[in-house]
């Protein structure tokens, strides 16, 4: 990669890296409008990352060396997953034929060493969300994988920057329907991943309902900025891809920024009119994601 392309790259993960707080204030202040309030500020997430690097952390006696390198891996693990997304019309800065897989690695690493480190308090309260985790990214992950299958026979491209500039630019004939299933099964993971609703609620602490903001009750400090950061660089992350498969990702950094607002604030209004799922039909939900997107993929199949 030539040198302007590689600073340019940089640029685009620089800026993620600086962004991802803000859909998090995006969200929060379309579910105030919904609800009649003036809600938060948009830079609320900044300022309690902040104030969490300046308190000190508190580790219990029962913990080892895993419930403190957690924290510290899953913010690695998101980092090093910024590296292998395309921003804008950017190319990723890490970009290979089959980087799509090693993202979904990163983003399941992330996710073993949240557990990791919740089981590792002792607490069967934590436990109970590390096994409500473990459960329905069990059947997330298939998804995930499916869909950016189905994009992958869609483009021809086995890299995501590939993928994301063949949407933009050169999409296929005729496939407008496989990408609105690709990206509603995309979606679907989305809200599953980040523990939004219809899948889980980031703002409950109900005992019976809570699936990712248990794992991190036990942390603090600069442990649990690190934990809150990672969460909403992977929301940026899932995000992109979402945006990515509607084509808009590839068509320059404001159609990219265009669309993650859109989908910030369409988060807001699922959460805002939706309520949160029973845990027994969330497995039915992520059920119906991953025939949307077999069916997508039997669509590229058929194609002529």
């Amino acid at each position: 990669m030539e040198t302007g392309l590689i600073l340019s790259s940089a640029g685009g993960i620089a800026g993620a890296a600086l962004a991802a707080p803000l859909l998090s204030g995006v969200i929060n202040r379309t579910k105030a409008v919904f609800a009649g309030r003036r809600g938060q500020p948009l830079l609320q997430a900044y300022h309690d990352i902040i104030k969490l690097l300046g308190k000190g952390a508190v580790y219990s006696r029962t913990t080892t060396w895993v419930f403190r390198a957690g924290p510290v891996i899953q913010f690695s693990c998101a980092a090093l997953a910024l590296a292998l997304l395309p921003m804008g019309s950017r190319p990723a800065l890490l970009a290979f034929p089959g980087d799509f897989i090693c993202l979904a690695g990163l983003l399941a690493l992330m996710r073993f060493f949240l557990m990791t480190a919740a089981l590792d308090t002792g607490s069967s309260f934590e436990g109970m969300g590390a096994s409500r985790e473990a459960a329905f990214s069990a059947l997330a992950e298939p998804v995930f994988l499916l869909s950016l299958a189905v994009l992958a026979r869609l483009t021809g491209a086995l890299s995501l920057s590939g993928m994301a500039s063949r949407l933009a630019l050169h999409p296929a004939e005729g496939s407008g329907p496989v990408l609105a299933l690709t990206a509603l099964a995309l979606f679907v993971v989305f809200l599953a991943e980040n523990a939004r609703v219809p899948v889980d609620d980031p703002n409950t602490h109900l005992e019976l309902t809570m699936i990712h903001e248990v794992m991190a009750l036990d942390h603090g400090g600069p442990d649990l900025a690190f934990i809150q950061y990672a969460a909403q660089l992977k929301l940026w992350i899932m995000g992109i891809l979402v945006v990515n498969a509607l084509g808009l990702g590839g068509r320059g950094g404001w159609a990219c920024a265009g669309g993650m607002a859109a989908l910030a604030v369409l988060i807001g209004i699922v959460e805002s009119t939706m309520a949160r799922l029973r845990l027994l039909r969330v497995p039915q939900l992520m059920i119906g994601a991953g025939a949307l997107s077999l069916l997508a993929l039997l669509l590229t199949l058929v194609r002529p």
